[in-house]
């Protein structure tokens, strides 16, 4: 599933540092602002402890892991919705990104620049904000002008949408995002269907400096953002970007006794990861035999002739049945003939939705 996040921030608060980081991709990083003008691109492989378990198991001759992608924004500045800096093309990768992990600057370095002089987390944080916000109203108005004509002439679609428009707009007017909005199911359709930047899930990346990566409690920065976010519909993690530089380089053993001496129990990497998994409702299922063990990314609530169209469009077509059992159940038994004689293995049909950690074995025939 080609699903990604778009990592954006003020110019200098670490995000091409993270973004570095976590993709090595080598995006070029630098002390002065819109040193990232083209968007990034950087596929990561999703860290999953019951991928290298099952391969343990089953010993195949390759394993494949899931991967996520992360696109690295250039930086904003206050005006972007009018075009100001580098505004229009900010706002045109967002539009193309799934869900928005924002980097916000709570440490302090006299070496690096901040954009507006002092470091203020809460500050940065509105101005990304309330350009996202003056975007999307301005897309709104557009649409009431024509939507409300159509629904003086009662037409049932335009009126319902009407009612929404109206809901953003008065939102967009106090300065809230429309994720922050309380939407029915229905009216979240037609909401989500006007492509709105504001409506993408939001997770604020709290970049702290080293000496704090430990222990963050008292950073009022981090405490500050997290009070922020609870308001505003959206999660927070913190991190160290120049730690997770350092970490990038590092493999096996050595990467974890680096963690252990840190103190941490896991890199940015996996949190960034768990978080924007969690931030757009995937999951992992597993298909597991001699020739290769994999994990696939699907969405929650997906029926199993989807998940299995996400390998080839002709086990969607020709779905018959889903053989399946618990990653757990498997782990337990010891093996898939043993799984079976245990009862563990179940025959799943096209209404069955699929599980995170479900190992499949689809049939079809087309």
């Amino acid at each position: 599933m080609a699903l990604t996040a778009g990592i954006v921030g003020l110019p200098n608060v670490g995000k091409s540092t993270l973004f570095n980081a976590i993709t090595q991709a080598g995006a070029e990083s630098a002390n002065y602002p819109f040193c990232t003008i083209d968007p990034n691109v950087g596929i990561v492989e999703v860290p999953d402890e019951r991928l290298t378990k099952l391969t343990e198991l089953v010993q195949p001759k390759k394993t494949v892991p899931t991967t996520f992608e992360f696109t690295d924004i250039a930086g904003i500045v206050k005006g972007a919705s009018k075009g100001e800096g580098l505004g229009n093309k900010f706002l045109a990768n967002i539009r193309e990104v799934d869900a928005i992990c924002q980097v916000v600057r709570c440490f302090e370095d006299e070496n690096i620049t901040h954009v507006s002089g002092k470091v203020d987390p809460l500050d940065d944080i509105e101005t990304i904000n309330l350009e996202l916000i003056l975007a999307d109203l301005e897309s709104v108005e557009k649409r009431l002008a024509r939507v409300g004509k159509l629904a003086k002439q009662k037409d049932k679609d335009a009126v319902a949408e009407l009612e929404i428009l109206e809901m953003l707009k008065e939102a967009f007017e106090a300065s809230k995002p429309a994720r922050t909005i309380e939407f029915t199911d229905e009216q979240f359709k037609i909401a989500k269907g006007l492509h709105l930047l504001t409506i993408k899930p939001m997770l604020y990346v709290a970049n702290v400096g080293e000496d704090e990566v430990a222990d963050v409690s008292a950073n009022e920065y981090v405490q500050k953002v997290k009070n922020f976010a609870a308001e505003d519909n959206a999660e927070v993690i913190v991190i160290c970007a120049k730690i997770e530089s350092e970490i990038a380089e590092l493999e096996g053993e050595e990467k974890t006794m680096f963690l252990q001496e840190l103190g941490i129990e896991e890199s940015g990497l996996d949190q960034l990861i768990r978080a924007s998994y969690h931030l757009l409702g995937l999951a992992t299922y597993f298909t597991a035999g001699v020739q290769e063990v994999r994990a696939w990314t699907f969405r929650k609530g997906m029926k199993a002739p989807q998940c299995a169209g996400i390998i080839h469009s002709d086990f969607e077509r020709g779905f018959i049945r889903a053989e399946t059992v618990f990653y757990d159940d498997l782990l337990a038994a010891g093996n898939m003939v043993a799984a079976k004689e245990a009862g563990k293995v179940r025959l799943e049909g096209k209404e069955y939705e699929v599980k995170d950690g479900d190992i499949i074995h689809f049939r079809f025939n087309v």
